[in-house]
């Protein structure tokens, strides 16, 4: 895939999870917090099992591979829960602008000290003046979102 495929690809992502908190919070009026986010979990799951089985060639393995950490096998659930649930909460309070201004600037924030500390099966990266800069003004952006 081309880099700017995938930021279209990515841009496109990032328009559906700036509509999923709103759509949750509504669910959840109906079925509460929880049973919003477990509906949607178990749409994303059957979702994720039909396109892995169709097109990903099933859950298995390659041969010789080592098997990661037991933490890779849990943190990536337990990431989703935290932003769906608390995403479909705060919606109320912050809006979807609030919600997504301050999910980007959390997200934008903690992959930088990832990306420099090389962890999580990332290479090193060193952080620029200018990743810092876009930080702080990610983090003014989100300030002027959320006040109003």
């Amino acid at each position: 895939m081309s880099k700017e495929l995938a930021v279209l690809a990515t841009i496109g992502a990032g328009c559906a999870v700036a509509a999923q908190a709103p759509i949750n919070n509504v669910l959840s009026k109906h079925v509460g917090s929880l049973g919003a986010a477990s509906v949607s979990f178990a749409v994303g799951l059957v979702c994720l099992l039909i396109l892995t089985f169709a097109f990903g060639g099933g859950l298995g393995g390659s041969e010789g591979v080592d098997s990661p950490a037991w933490y890779y096998w849990i943190f990536g659930g337990l990431a989703g829960v935290t932003i769906v649930t608390i995403t479909l909460i705060t919606v109320r309070e912050l809006g979807a602008g609030g919600v997504t201004a301050a999910t980007i600037a959390g997200q934008l924030t903690l992959s930088l000290v990832l990306d420099r500390l090389g962890v999580l099966g990332l290479e090193e990266r060193v952080i620029t003046w200018d990743q810092m800069l876009g930080v702080a003004l990610l983090t003014a952006g989100t300030v002027l979102i959320v006040r109003t």
